[in-house]
């Protein structure tokens, strides 16, 4: 059914940190905003309790700079230098104080499909709708993990992504490949040996990671680029966006959290560095995986620490309008605005690291697309 009161001038669909930093925005702005999710669900669903961030509290999510994760430090009486690194659960009950102080209270029904004739219509599950005049959609990673070939190899029960794998207390006395060797990977290698696991191989194309303390200061300068010049990243030449995407794959990739290090039991865990899955072998409980140095592994789970890759079709409420949104390799073809090439649909978050640069792939990136997106709506 079709309720003529539930209109309003922007649908945010999501309620995630991008979904949040628009909105609260969008509001101070003096739009009419409508938010539609479950309350930051993949950091609260797909994410483990004993998870840590990478980043600390100089990342906000208010682009008015008022309500800043530093300023919820100060409400709570926390001290930086006593949370380091910080618990996800700080961050959740942060993002919580934030929708608070912003006057956010998402509706928690989900949409099932968006459609254009004229304005945006959302179909919720519960069979009613929302018109809108603009659609701001900050997908989630989930719809984007990111897996091998050989994934169908290995039997359901015998195999986990990352974001599936949230629970280790049935794990203690088992074998474990994880396949990536990045941070997640890692941290769910020392979660595992936190809870118990017999054995941890890390098995992975690059060199094994180093350890240590790193700063993401490098980032602040490109962000502000980005909002001094509109479209600054696709302006760049091309050897310059590999520079930026290099230093982020030393920083953020081949160098992991300290904090780790002393998690990871050497008697339980192995990298396995420059070696990549060959074959797959399922029976009797057990997968034996060959690697292509030659070495067999016979686990009792498979957990793919794989990543994500932006895939636009995968998202299910957009299976209405996505062919009349542009889109190349999977990444939606954005204004210097977050604009789509469907007039009033904007995207920001992970889907826009294509056009922005990998800084919005970060929690870095929500005040500054917040300010660009808004900024775009009202002209």
């Amino acid at each position: 059914m079709t309720d003529p009161d539930l209109r309003t001038d922007l649908l945010v669909i999501g309620a995630g940190p991008y979904a949040y930093s628009a909105a609260a925005y969008a509001q101070e702005r003096g739009i009419d905003t409508h938010v539609l999710g479950r309350p930051m669900a993949f950091w609260r669903d797909q994410m483990p309790e004993g998870m840590f961030l990478r980043s600390g509290p100089d990342w906000s999510l208010d682009a008015a700079g008022q309500d800043s994760f530093e300023a919820y430090f100060e409400h709570a009486g926390l001290s930086p230098a006593d949370v380091d690194p910080i618990p996800i659960g700080v961050f959740l009950d942060h993002t919580d104080w934030f929708a608070e102080r912003k006057h956010l209270a998402p509706d928690q029904r989900m949409v099932t499909e968006l459609t254009k004739d004229g304005t945006f219509a959302a179909t919720l599950e519960d069979g009613s709708t929302i018109a809108a005049d603009k659609v701001l959609a900050a997908p989630g990673i989930a719809h984007y993990a990111q897996l091998p070939a050989w994934y169908d190899d290995v039997p359901a029960d015998r195999r986990r992504h990352t974001s599936e794998l949230v629970d280790f207390d049935d794990l203690a006395g088992t074998r474990v490949a994880i396949i990536g060797g990045r941070q997640s990977a890692y941290e769910w290698a020392a979660l595992l040996c936190d809870h118990g696991a017999a054995r941890v191989d890390v098995v992975h194309r690059h060199e094994t990671p180093t350890f240590e303390k790193v700063s993401w200061k490098f980032v602040d300068p490109l962000v502000e680029q980005t909002l001094a010049e509109r479209g600054w990243w696709r302006n760049l030449p091309a050897t310059r966006q590999q520079e930026i995407a290099l230093q982020f794959w030393q920083v953020g990739r081949l160098t992991l959290e300290w904090w780790l290090t002393p998690r990871l039991r050497p008697e339980v865990v192995t990298s396995r560095p420059g070696t990549e899955v060959v074959s797959v072998t399922a029976g009797d409980g057990e997968v034996a995986l060959t690697l292509t140095d030659g070495q067999e592994l016979t686990v009792d789970l498979v957990v793919f620490a794989s990543g994500y890759r932006a895939d636009l079709g995968n998202v299910p409420y957009l299976a209405g309008v996505i062919d009349r949104v542009s889109v190349t390799d999977g990444f939606p073809d954005l204004s210097p605005g977050f604009e789509t090439s469907l007039e009033d649909l904007y995207i920001t978050g992970f889907s826009s690291t294509r056009d922005f640069g990998p800084f919005y792939g970060f929690t870095k990136g929500c005040p500054s697309s917040a300010r660009l997106v808004v900024d775009e709506m009202v002209g």
